[in-house]
């Protein structure tokens, strides 16, 4: 119950958010796209910030390990091919 809360929350303050920037919901595309990046690097500034105070490093190789995958996301791959001969198409 506390997700659904929190979630609704979050909508009503990016209700009022549109609403002073007169933007109107459903935002344009680009508007929208902007700030679901924004939301993803946002949710990454707690672990940043985590990390930081912790005294911890924040390297390059930890954000490659721990962020980027959230931001970007999986990649899809192809799937495996089921020992068929090489360069077979199946049919």
């Amino acid at each position: 119950m506390k997700l659904y809360l929190v979630s609704l929350g979050a909508g009503v303050l990016v209700g009022v958010i549109y609403a002073l920037l007169n933007v109107r919901s459903p935002a344009p595309p680009i508007v929208a796209l902007i700030g679901l990046l924004g939301i993803l690097i946002g949710e990454q500034v707690v672990p940043v910030a985590k990390r930081l105070v912790s005294g911890a490093p924040v390297t390059t190789s930890w954000l490659s390990s721990e962020c980027a995958p959230h931001v970007l996301g999986e990649l899809p791959q192809r799937p495996k091919s089921s020992g068929g001969a090489a360069g077979a198409r199946p049919s």
